[in-house]
């Protein structure tokens, strides 16, 4: 036993020379710790890759859905409360087209909303009754109509180079401003078109730019209104009697012109221009042809004096109405993606 205990110790260990590193062997060294470590790195990589491809399938997935459902929501259910219409705010959803041109989701929202804010607060009707129905859906078909007629009119004024500039819209926002008591801060006005009618100040430029443009429009494409208005202005200046002349011109012509006798109104009247170009005239005097701003009587008109004093006018008027436009927007080819209530009956 001694024997072979001391044959052990006298052995010489045994060195492996290639597990040495030296300069010769340092890249072989390297690269077989490297490959040691590519078998913890790829299995890694390729999981990243499969959660990125899985976060894009998610995302789609759930902007497939959200899809969906403002479709169901908009297009088949019509919901009309505020988050819906913020959505339509910001994403351009059409709800009609009309000759190719877009009509805004939005801007339908914007103006049914509006009107069943005036029925509920201002009129204090339940539209949840037969009544309440029956006028909610007057005014969806009314949206639908005056939406489509302010596309209808960006189309025109597009052929047509038809702009309406920040200053006549500023002009316009004033001139609505004035009053009989003077002119009505800007702060308050707001106040009351939020009270009225629901609008903040911007959905209110917003829509008061979408009138006034479409003003232009009509009155550009009205040539009937137009030679009209021009044969008024020439019989005028050989007979001031209003009357007489429009009599005569609707005998030419089958009745496209009314005579009119307002009376005292104050020089600020709300009536679209016309107490003021008759606060600028002396008596008896006969204003040039003027184009009316007011929504409810586009036209021209002549004003013709016939008193005034410190805060009225009194006057007398020729009215040649505008026609054409409404006919082409009835004429024009519009696709509803959405179905509004027929109503015939207009609202008491």
């Amino acid at each position: 036993m001694k024997k072979l205990l001391n044959k052990v110790r006298r052995r010489k260990p045994t060195t492996d020379d290639s597990s040495r590193i030296t300069t010769e062997t340092i890249a072989e060294h390297r690269e077989r710790i490297l490959a040691g470590g590519r078998r913890f790195k790829y299995p890694v990589q390729y999981a990243r890759h499969k959660l990125v491809f899985n976060a894009i399938l998610i995302g789609v997935g759930v902007i497939a859905l959200f899809v969906a459902f403002l479709g169901w929501q908009l297009y088949l259910v019509q919901n009309t409360n505020e988050f819906m219409y913020r959505v339509t705010k910001v994403l351009p959803l059409p709800v009609a087209k009309v000759e190719g041109q877009t009509v805004l989701y939005s801007d339908y929202l914007m103006k049914y909303r509006s009107s069943v804010h005036y029925l509920e607060e201002k009129e204090q009707i339940n539209l949840s009754t037969e009544d309440g129905k029956r006028q909610s859906d007057f005014v969806k078909q009314q949206a639908m109509q005056d939406s489509i007629a302010d596309a209808y009119a960006k189309k025109l004024a597009k052929e047509r180079n038809i702009v309406v500039t920040d200053a006549e819209l500023e002009t316009f926002l004033k001139q609505q401003r004035n009053s009989s008591d003077g002119v009505v801060s800007e702060a308050t006005y707001e106040a009351v078109i939020l009270d009225y009618y629901g609008w903040s100040a911007d959905e209110y430029r917003h829509a008061m730019k979408d009138k006034l443009l479409r003003q232009k429009v009509s009155y550009a494409v009205d040539d009937v209104a137009q030679k009209t208005a021009d044969a008024v202005g020439k019989a005028i200046l050989a007979n001031a009697d209003l009357k007489a002349v429009a009599e005569a011109t609707n005998a030419a012509n089958g009745g496209q012109v009314t005579y009119g006798s307002l009376g005292w109104v104050p020089k600020t009247n709300q009536d679209g221009g016309l107490a003021a170009a008759a606060a600028t005239l002396q008596k008896g005097g006969i204003s040039k042809v003027v184009k009316s701003t007011s929504a409810a009587s586009e036209g021209y008109y002549f004003v013709k004096l016939v008193d005034i004093n410190a805060t009225e006018v009194n006057y007398d008027y020729i009215y040649i109405p505008l026609s054409q436009f409404a006919k082409l927007v009835a004429d024009a080819k519009t696709d509803k993606y959405i179905t509004t209530p027929d109503v015939t009956a207009t609202k008491e």
